[in-house]
């Protein structure tokens, strides 16, 4: 039988959030056995990094260029021929979803069998003055309805007074813990072992709505961070702290300098949140190996984006700095088949996009001819005369923050299109990104040669970035590419 495939995501958690990468205060023990097991890559980027088009990647191996996502807008259907899930249904798998899709309509399958669905705190369902649908939102969302049924139908997620947005405030869970929606992602995947056909392999997708906000980790978890001392955030030469200090009213929404206590407070939730997730991946793991199909499973972790936690004070993600861009990825075979090494770092540049391939050829699945990204079980592999790309390309459109980037990993270049500034930024010595490099005179040739690789990535796109061979600064950027409102 083909092997089974264990796909879990999670929801803004920074790339560098993991205890066996040497963070100072986050604790993820389940999380570094499975890198432990396997490989996990460190510099791994999330191209488009909001929740929307970062899904559309996951879900079609596709580029930002190809499935058309190239900014955060609802209500855009999906209408993509191959899809993972899809493609793995044909293969014979069954599959699942619980937890987060963020497509639409929303109750869209996606190529799944079967969802079990929780987007979390879904702003445009809730607003009843101009959704019909919105009253009918507890009804279609699986882990609400639910809960009214188990906390009382007067519940719901703003009780505690949190927005899915708030990056800067925290407050601990209000119910038992059982029905925080992380246990519930988790308790719903191991209902699924027990109810799965046994006579086909599975694709399970574990999709947590946390770390994203609300900040409401179980007391417990929240009391393991709280009066600990909090890493600083990194704040660049470039940062001027006349404007941050300005945008402090604005700290909800994306940017602004905020006290002390108020950041530690955050952050002290938001790593809580972390460790939660993984006691909960611990025990969906454990479910695997009690239901005697640990050793025929594949198991891939990752995030859809970061979050900027305050630095350069910024909060929430849609940015290319490394909070919001970069995102964890561990690759595990506990099946023995694949080759794949034990502990094993890799430091080639990766997207999201390459996870529809990699999983295809474990389940040993044609990959269709749309896919964009490349498998990367030759890298887990370590094999020798691997061809691998220089550096991926990575953009948002964000209003006067719109912007594209260049990385390998090593370096980063970010354009800023509606005002023409450059970043430049070694990696190697710079992780936090500290000192903007574009004005440094010894540096002009390097930013010249990542400056002709974006024109080269730019060139025929229908925002008119590149005229004659130059970036072209002010064009108006689109969230949402012709072609895949043409395919509507």
């Amino acid at each position: 039988m083909k092997p089974n495939i264990l796909f879990i995501t999670v929801d803004q958690m920074r790339g560098d959030c993991l205890s066996v990468l040497g963070h100072p205060v986050v604790q993820t023990p389940n999380l570094d056995k499975l890198a432990e097991d396997g490989v996990l890559f460190t510099s791994a980027y999330s191209a488009t990094p909001t929740c929307i088009p970062a899904r559309a990647a996951l879900f079609t191996g596709m580029s930002q260029r190809s499935h058309g996502r190239v900014g955060y807008e609802e209500h855009i259907p999906w209408t993509y021929e191959h899809t993972l899930p899809g493609e793995l249904a044909r293969a014979g798998y069954h599959t699942q979803c619980v937890g987060k899709m963020h497509v639409y309509p929303t109750r869209s399958l996606c190529g799944f069998h079967h969802v079990v669905l929780h987007d979390g705190y879904m702003h445009y369902n809730r607003y009843n003055d101009r959704n019909t649908y919105a009253e009918h939102y507890n009804e279609c969302d699986d882990y609400l309805n639910g809960l009214k049924k188990t906390a009382g139908a007067s519940y719901d997620l703003m009780d505690n007074g949190l927005d899915c947005n708030a990056s800067t405030v925290a407050m601990p869970w209000h119910l038992e813990e059982r029905l925080h929606p992380t246990n519930w992602a988790v308790t719903e995947s191991i209902d699924f072992l027990r109810r799965r056909d046994p006579g086909k392999p599975f694709f399970l997708w574990t999709s947590f709505v946390r770390p994203h906000p609300p900040f409401d980790p179980p007391q417990a978890y929240f009391d393991m961070y709280l009066g600990e001392p909090m890493p600083d955030s990194p704040v660049g030469d470039w940062v001027d702290p006349e404007i941050a200090s300005a945008g402090s009213k604005h700290t909800t929404t994306g940017f602004g300098s905020i006290s002390t206590s108020r950041l530690n407070r955050a952050k002290a939730a938001y790593y809580a949140l972390i460790t939660h997730l993984d006691y909960q991946i611990g025990r969906l793991l454990n479910a695997l190996n009690e239901y005697g199909v640990l050793n025929n499973t594949i198991v891939v972790f990752t995030s859809d984006h970061g979050e900027m936690m305050g630095d350069h004070h910024f909060f929430r993600k849609a940015l290319a700095y490394e909070g919001s861009a970069k995102v964890p990825l561990i690759v595990a075979d506990y099946t023995g088949r694949l080759g794949i090494g034990k502990g094993f770092r890799e430091q080639a540049v990766v997207e999201l996009r390459d996870i529809m391939p990699t999983l295809l050829e474990a389940a040993d699945t044609a990959i269709p001819e749309s896919v964009d990204g490349k498998s990367l079980l030759p890298l887990c592999r370590a094999e020798e005369n691997t061809v691998w790309r220089e550096f991926m390309h990575g953009e948002h459109t964000y209003g006067e923050l719109s912007h594209h980037y260049l990385t390998n990993g090593m370096q980063k270049y970010i354009w800023y299109s509606q005002n023409g500034e450059e970043q430049l930024f070694d990696l190697t010595v710079d992780p936090g990104e500290l000192h903007n490099l574009a004005g440094n005179p010894e540096w002009q040739s390097v930013l010249q040669s990542w400056r002709e690789r974006l024109v080269q990535e730019l060139t025929g796109r229908e925002e008119g970035y590149v005229d004659d061979g130059e970036l072209v600064v002010g064009r108006k950027p689109k969230t949402v590419l012709s072609h895949l409102r043409r395919s509507i």
